[in-house]
């Protein structure tokens, strides 16, 4: 099953493998990130510090790993034909998308907190961070039992 993606295929899947393991380590330390820089508000050198960690982590790790995992994730579906019949993909995609959502929404707070503005406390930023791994466990199981 190499579809269009021919002899690719496997160093397709493994790019795919390697970008969410550097996507996923991104997103499991960018909300503490956030966590750290908004109790560092009130300390201007140290905020500036955690600007500019964030910068580097969304330009560095983040944002690169996201358009490759969804790039190579994308071909390997298309290559393989998996989007007919196929629940625990359309489920696992549905868990990507709103992982991407989260990406999203914690770029946002990032710059937000660079600006001084802050709109959760602390303890929603602490359980806010468990999304990342929920949904890896979620996602890991899909792929490997493909439940549906």
């Amino acid at each position: 099953m190499t579809g269009f993606l021919g002899g690719l295929y496997l160093w397709v899947k493994a790019l795919h493998v390697i970008f969410v393991i550097f996507w996923m380590a991104g997103l499991f330390l960018f909300p503490r990130y956030l966590i750290h820089h908004q109790e560092a508000l009130d300390r201007p050198d140290e905020a500036a510090a955690w600007v500019a960690r964030e910068a580097k982590l969304r330009s560095i790790i983040l944002t690169p790993s996201l358009i490759i995992v969804w790039l190579s994730g994308l071909a390997i579906a298309l290559s393989g034909g998996w989007f007919a019949g196929q629940g625990w993909l359309h489920a696992k995609l549905l868990l990507v998308v709103l992982l991407t959502g989260f990406h999203g929404w914690a770029v946002a707070y990032s710059k937000k907190l660079a600006r001084g503005e802050t709109r959760f406390p602390t303890r929603t930023l602490r359980m806010l961070n468990e999304v990342p791994g929920l949904a890896v466990v979620l996602i890991v199981i899909l792929v490997v039992v493909k439940p549906f």
